[in-house]
């Protein structure tokens, strides 16, 4: 059942421990009492995400639900900082300004990035400097999808998809006026961040208002110029020129400025809801790697939803969503002149028509229309920047499903996508010009490039994707169970990976697409058990994730010509397997009183013909620790990251380990109608130098993370 933003707000108030937006992307886990408790004895499966709870059922339906305090708690300024110590989650680091998910070692196009059901409709998935355009600092939830469930939003998504929740659409009316502001000061980077949210009804109409503002200058590092052990030869450095260039105290181009508006109104009628909502994003972040430079970035999105419950039949609802989103953003040098836009103009709809229970089977079927028009342009020449001007085209259908007989529960997903992909087929790629010797072209082993089968074409390509996953759950005793999944998930490849031809300074490269690639074939096999009864719960899962035609960058043995001398990364395939193992063990988790998390997760992925994939994460283990008394919350947390020392071949490492340790505290009291929440927030005690393993080398071996920082602030709610 969906929970609306007054409940939600309520709980909220009852517990006090209202954290607020961080404004690091340090990999920790904060325990939080979230204002509900998750019980073992729900009976019903979960397929439709948006607005429950983590199902004890999660074997079939792996699905992490973070809302309420838990989310507050985990709060950052990008999604990837927010999500990144998950269970099987990790994160890229561009700095502070973008971040995105890494599920189980698989990143970019694999993990589907959601807005309240629909593709955000950015382009943060083409490379990792471009940050998620979904605000989140009112966001009601983010969910974490994988297997069936995922198959009713997309079939690329062989990682995973994360759904963000604002609900500025109401689906129910509030049953009273409601708000919620917060500020917040971090010491690291002189974060200013304050955010508020107003809900309230006239008549039958329920309307929503919500705001952010971050104000982040550059952060602090731990500068350590001398080598220590598992650091390439000459050490870590900023700049990798050596410790007499190193930067000490700042990291430059590591500032994040951003805001957001959103308003949101719907008619709320006997049988269901009529909803819109706008919203306007802005977003300008610094690029912290040698060459620096910054991204402007903003987007106008607007949504519509309509529902009609029990609408004929046998069938419990019908439901048509839509989604508009015109976004762009500009590339700046280091001499602060814009040198390229990138626009995207997203369409898309969606219907789905829920069934009630047939023979034990409940589900729904539906079908999805997406439009894109991607454009990419130099300013300097007018041409097309990295991509040629691209036009993306999808018609979905799908069909969910899940039953329950006695012990033994199942689901199953089927989804078909036929995806076409269009670009101006005027393109002139430098090579076709005979353009050479001014950083346009590129050498292979010092040879000049030809026309040949590294060089992409303007062509059309066509995909159709059949992805399919089943699912069962065998309850052995009342409490415990075990299960298997198995989901086949096709994908086709982008405009970047077909079409790609030229420089990309944020991570020192220069793209080659390949025309010729095939539609990637994920086969992945998970095997769980779990423990979900009594104070004491747990849950362990191993999985097999075998790649036909892995689409990959390759750094070939070349250079581009002028004088940026970038690596060249082709666009490639290969047969490639990932395999990984997750486990926690929680006392009194989410519950009133002291509280205990210990987890562990580790996944590794090669190619089947040898070697290692690029941008795995590192094995993690960590513990929690929490006790709420009164009107006080005390937490503390510690993660240990192994160093990673499987890397690609062309890839420089090994990625030191680290130690993180933080701690919160955090006071609430209630003065007339408002719940007042006072916190503090210690990140990064130890000031460890933290280097992810997910993020690219250009700002991997150039930037690490923040350093030790404490966030205070004040939070109030009525």
């Amino acid at each position: 059942m969906k929970m609306n933003s007054q409940s939600l707000l309520a709980k909220r108030n009852a517990f006090g421990l209202l954290k607020s937006v961080s404004l690091t992307t340090t990999l920790t886990v904060s325990f939080s009492m979230i204002a509900y408790a998750q019980s073992s004895s729900n009976p019903n499966l979960q397929i439709e995400a948006t607005g429950s709870q983590e199902s004890n059922l999660s074997i079939l339906t792996p699905t992490k639900i973070l809302q309420g305090n838990e989310l507050l708690d985990k709060l950052g300024t990008t999604l990837g900082a927010t999500l990144g110590n998950e269970l099987g989650v990790s994160a890229t680091g561009y700095g502070v300004g973008s971040s995105r998910p890494v599920i189980r070692g698989l990143e970019g196009a694999r993990v589907q990035i959601l807005q309240n059901g629909l593709s955000v409709g950015d382009v943060s998935s083409i490379s990792a400097d471009h940050a998620v355009a979904t605000p989140l600092q009112n966001a009601q939830q983010i969910e974490i999808l994988r297997g069936a469930a995922a198959l009713k939003y997309g079939s690329g998504s062989s990682g995973g998809l994360v759904n963000v929740v604002n609900e500025r659409i109401h689906t129910t009316l509030p049953e009273q006026a409601s708000g919620v502001a917060n500020t917040s000061y971090e010491t690291v980077n002189n974060g200013r961040a304050a955010s508020g949210v107003l809900e309230g009804s006239v008549g039958s109409i329920a309307l929503h208002v919500d705001t952010a503002i971050n104000n982040a200058q550059n952060y602090r590092f731990p500068g350590q110029s001398t080598q220590s052990q598992g650091e390439p030869a000459g050490g870590w450095t900023v700049p990798p020129g050596g410790a007499e260039n190193n930067y000490t105290g700042k990291l430059p181009n590591s500032f994040n400025n951003q805001n957001n508006l959103g308003l949101g109104a719907s008619y709320i009628g006997k049988s269901g809801y009529t909803g819109v909502s706008i919203e306007r994003l802005n977003n300008n972040y610094g690029i912290p790697t040698p060459e620096g430079g910054a991204i402007n970035q903003s987007q106008n999105r607007y949504d519509f939803q309509h529902e009609t419950r029990d609408p004929f039949g046998n069938f419990s609802a019908i439901k048509f969503s839509a989604a508009n989103s015109n976004y762009n953003h500009t590339e700046f040098g280091p001499d602060g002149i814009a040198a390229a836009l990138w626009k995207n103009i997203a369409n898309e709809a969606r219907l789905d028509l829920s069934h009630k229970n047939f023979m034990g089977w409940k589900g729904n079927i539906g079908a999805q229309v997406t439009r894109a028009s991607l454009e990419a342009s130099d300013l300097a020449s007018g041409s097309y920047a990295i991509v040629p001007s691209t036009k993306t085209k999808s018609n979905a259908l799908f069909w969910i499903e899940e039953g329950r007989w006695g012990a033994l529960q199942a689901n199953l997903g089927l989804r078909y996508d036929n995806v076409s992909q269009n670009p101006n087929s005027a393109t002139i790629f430098p090579y076709e010009a005979g353009v050479g010797g001014n950083g346009i072209n590129f050498k292979i082993d010092g040879n000049a490039s030809s026309n040949g089968p590294l060089n992409p074409q303007a062509v059309n390509r066509n995909f159709n994707l059949i992805s399919y996953s089943a699912g069962g759950l065998w309850n052995l005793v009342h409490g415990y169970g075990l299960g298997a999944a198995y989901t086949v998930s096709q994908r086709a490849p982008s405009a970047q990976e077909l079409y790609a031809y030229g420089v990309h300074e944020s991570t020192a490269t220069f793209m080659v697409g390949n025309s010729n690639l095939s539609k990637e074939i994920s086969n992945n096999l998970e095997l769980t058990a779990q423990k979900v009864l009594g104070k004491v719960r747990g849950k362990a899962s191993i999985y097999v994730n075998k790649f036909n035609n892995y689409i990959y960058g390759n750094y070939i043995s070349g250079e581009s010509a002028g004088d940026d001398n970038f690596s060249v990364v082709v666009a490639q395939q290969a047969a490639a397997t990932i395999k990984g193992a997750e486990a926690e063990l929680t006392y009194n988790w989410n519950q009133f009183g002291s509280g205990a998390r210990l987890f562990a997760d580790a996944s590794q992925g090669s190619f089947d013909a040898g070697g290692n994939l690029p941008l795995q994460p590192a094995p993690r283990v960590g513990l929690q620790l929490a006790q709420q008394k009164n009107k006080w919350l005390v937490n503390a947390s510690y993660t240990y990251s192994f160093e990673q020392n499987r890397l690609a071949s062309w890839e420089v490492g090994p990625t030191p380990s680290y130690n993180l340790l933080n701690a919160g505290l955090s006071y609430t009291e209630k003065v007339n109608k408002i719940s007042w929440t006072g916190y503090i927030n210690l990140r990064n005690l130890l000031n460890e130098q933290i280097r992810y393993a997910t993020t690219p080398m250009a700002v991997r071996l150039y930037a690490p993370q923040p350093g030790r920082s404490m966030m205070v602030g004040i939070r109030a709610a009525f």
